[in-house]
C-alpha cells in the first residue's frame, strides 16, 4: 500500500511540474548586426512565447551558427539541422521556379508584393511539400552597384561582371549585355574589393547589411529590375510536434514577420540609398526615360521566355503571375 502510495504522489507530482517549453532554432545567415533581428524575429519570437504561454519559445542563430552557406538554408530546413530557416529561394532556383517567377522585372509593385505574395500560397503548395511555408517576402527593387564604372546607359552594361542573386536575374543581366556570377551576398564585399566583379544587383539594404557601401561608387536605378525573395520555412517534423494552437500561432506569426519584414527592408533601403546619394565621391544614377525604356525592353523577352518555362513543366506559372499582378 505505501509503494503505491507513493507512486501516486510522484505522480501528481509530475502533473503539477511545467513541462520544458519547447524550444524552436531559427538559422540566419546574415550579421548578428542586421536589422532584421530587432525589426522581425524579435516580434515573432515574442508573438509565439506569448501566444502559447510560454510552452513554445524562438532561439535566432544568426552569421550562419548553425552551419555556413546560405544555400544549404532550405536543405537544413528539410534535414532538421535547424527548425526554422531564413533564406533566398533563388539560392535553389530549381526548387522554386513558380516562387522566382515574382521576381521578374514589372510582375509585383515593392509595396504590395508581400500581401499579394502570401495570399497566393494556396499556388505554391507542391514547392514547398518538404517544408512548411511560414512567411514569403520581397525586398526592395535591386539596384546596379558598380565600383569604378558608372552606368548611364544599356551600352555601359556591355561586358560588365555582375553579381546577381539568381538565375533569373543573370537571365536579366545577359539580355542587357552583362556577364552574371553567381554569388551570396556574403561575398560580393570581397569579389568588388579584388575586381573579380565589376559590380553587382542587390537592393539597397545591402549598403549597410554588408558594407558595400565601402566598395560601391555608382549606383544605377530607373529601369525595371528583379525583386528578390527571402522565405521564412519550418522543419514538417518539428511543425507537426506542435498541438493544433501552437500551430496557428506559428503561422499567424509567420505571415506577420513576413509583413514586418517586408516594411523593414523597403525602408532601410530607402534610407540606405538616400544615405549612399549624399556621400561625397559617391553617385546616385536615376535613368533618362529613353535609358530605362531600352532596359526594361531587353528585359522584356526574358520575363515571357521564364514564365513560358514554367507553363512548359506542367506549373501554374501564368496563374501565379496573373494572381501577383491582379488580373
Amino acid at each position: 500500500m505505501l509503494k503505491l502510495t507513493l507512486t501516486a504522489a510522484c505522480m501528481a507530482a509530475l502533473m503539477l511540474t511545467p513541462a520544458a517549453a519547447k524550444e524552436l532554432k531559427l538559422a540566419d545567415f546574415q550579421p548578428p548586426t542586421h536589422f532584421v533581428v530587432p525589426e522581425a524575429y524579435d516580434a515573432f519570437a515574442k508573438t509565439i512565447a506569448e501566444g502559447t504561454d510560454n510552452a513554445v519559445t524562438v532561439t535566432v542563430y544568426m552569421g550562419g551558427e548553425l552551419g555556413a552557406g546560405p544555400a544549404e538554408q532550405y536543405t537544413r530546413a528539410v534535414e532538421n539541422v535547424t527548425d526554422i530557416a531564413f533564406g533566398l529561394p533563388g539560392y535553389t532556383a530549381s526548387t522554386f521556379p513558380v516562387t522566382l517567377l515574382s521576381e521578374l522585372p514589372g510582375v509585383i509593385d515593392p509595396q504590395t508584393g508581400t500581401e499579394k505574395i502570401m495570399a497566393s500560397t494556396d499556388l505554391l503548395a507542391a514547392e514547398y511539400r518538404r517544408v512548411v511555408l511560414l512567411g514569403l517576402w520581397n525586398n526592395a527593387p535591386n539596384l546596379l552597384m558598380t565600383g569604378s564604372k558608372p552606368v548611364r546607359s544599356l551600352a555601359d552594361v556591355q561586358g560588365l561582371k555582375l553579381r546577381v542573386p539568381s538565375r533569373n536575374a543573370g537571365l536579366v543581366v545577359t539580355a542587357w549585355g552583362g556577364t552574371p556570377v553567381s554569388m551570396p551576398a556574403s561575398e560580393i564585399y570581397n569579389a568588388m574589393q579584388t575586381g573579380v566583379i565589376d559590380g553587382a544587383m542587390i537592393d539597397a539594404t545591402a549598403l549597410a547589411a554588408f558594407r558595400l557601401n565601402e566598395v560601391t561608387n555608382h549606383i544605377t536605378t530607373g529601369m525595371d529590375t528583379t525583386i528578390s525573395n527571402f522565405f521564412l520555412i519550418m522543419n514538417r517534423d518539428s511543425f507537426e510536434d506542435l498541438s493544433g494552437d501552437q500551430q496557428q500561432v506559428v503561422q499567424d506569426a509567420g505571415r506577420q514577420l513576413a509583413l514586418d519584414a517586408n516594411a523593414a527592408w523597403l525602408a532601410r533601403a530607402e534610407a540606405g540609398l538616400a544615405e549612399f546619394g549624399k556621400t561625397a565621391g559617391k553617385e546616385v544614377i536615376t535613368l533618362t526615360p529613353d535609358a530605362a525604356a531600352a532596359f526594361d525592353a531587353a528585359s522584356a523577352p526574358v520575363v515571357a521566355q521564364v514564365v513560358a518555362e514554367v507553363d512548359g513543366q506542367g506549373l501554374n506559372g501564368s496563374a501565379y503571375v496573373a494572381a501577383l499582378r491582379g488580373e
